[in-house]
């Protein structure tokens, strides 16, 4: 009892002892000084969503079992933040031009705010059209591979040479067939998600067990019943991994492909705060990208829970 108490309650320790060190130590005289204490901001509302947590966690067992499952992660993740503004930010043992103070970097989220949401807006759309695209053609070609021999004999090969080669190497060739960069953007995008669903559904697809076809046979299934009600189901767990795969390799794509020639986007602002050298912005700029990535792969989770439902209890999830 007294261990699960602890639990719950370590990221309110670990968020206050972030508080005392900001509180008690001043910041280096090296740093440039920021606007505001953005980075005690954030550990307050840190803090205060804790807070509530830990009280709910006394008249509900959802949320007991939530906040003692998440609130060691957040305590190693508040302690993490706490040893670099110790290193940066207070003592300033590291170059202060590359390793800004956290208030620097938290403040570009306030300062730069409009800017952000125009990037995120610009990149979601470029990221929605490329992985699309790639997503579509890479399940029709994982289904022709996984389920047709001819179609396999002649595509594997074409397969296995273009798929490895990372999407951003073709830029140079890519920039010269499409009549602007945002075209070649698409393409990229496209072909670094293309490849990743192809490879695993057609994997899963091939690993199906063939006793199912067999069961379908017998029951009078047609062909095209086999493929969609059948061997597309079953390859699901795999479909789902390659959907992972595609989507942390279309952000480093993405952040790549803005970088020719796009006049707005998460890639763009990332090079352009790199050319002005202002490390806090891009810092936050990676802090954003690295936010976004995940919320789409939590979104991919619970899509994965509502179709394969199934596999609680089978796999351990």
């Amino acid at each position: 009892m007294v261990k699960n108490q602890f639990k719950r309650i370590s990221g309110l320790l670990s968020i206050a002892l972030a508080v005392l060190i900001d509180q008690v130590i001043p910041v280096s005289p090296k740093q440039p000084e920021a606007k505001g204490r953005y980075f005690l901001y954030f550990l307050l509302i840190i803090g205060a969503l804790l807070t509530v947590g830990y009280i709910a966690s006394f008249f509900s067992k959802k949320t007991a079992d939530y906040i003692e499952k998440n609130s060691p992660l957040i305590a190693g993740g508040i302690l993490v933040l706490n040893i670099v503004n110790v290193v940066c930010s207070k003592f300033s043992l590291l170059p202060v031009l590359f390793f800004p103070s956290l208030d620097r970097v938290f403040g570009v989220f306030i300062s730069d705010a409009d800017i952000f949401l125009r990037c995120i807006v610009s990149s979601g759309k470029l990221l929605l059209i490329g992985f699309g695209i790639g997503a579509v053609l890479g399940f029709t070609t994982g289904v022709l591979i996984g389920f047709n021999k001819t179609f396999a004999y002649w595509f594997n090969p074409l397969t296995k040479i273009i798929g490895p080669i990372p999407a951003t190497s073709w830029s140079p060739l890519v920039l010269s067939l499409f009549s602007t960069s945002y075209q070649a953007a698409v393409f990229m995008i496209a072909l670094s998600v293309w490849f990743p669903i192809t490879v695993m559904t057609s994997s899963g697809i091939q690993n199906v067990q063939q006793t199912y076809f067999e069961v379908a046979d017998t029951l009078g299934a047609g062909k095209f019943y086999k493929i969609f009600k059948v061997g597309i189901p079953a390859s699901l767990p795999s479909v789902f991994l390659g959907f992972f795969y595609a989507t942390t390799g279309s952000f480093v794509t993405l952040v790549t492909a803005e970088m020719f020639g796009c006049k707005i986007g998460i890639g763009w602002y990332l090079n352009w705060q790199k050319s002005m050298m202002l490390y806090a912005n891009v810092y936050a700029g990676l802090i954003l990208l690295a936010v976004l990535c995940n919320l789409i792969i939590k979104l991919l989770f619970v899509l994965r829970g509502k179709l394969l439902g199934w596999q609680k209890g089978i796999i351990k999830w």
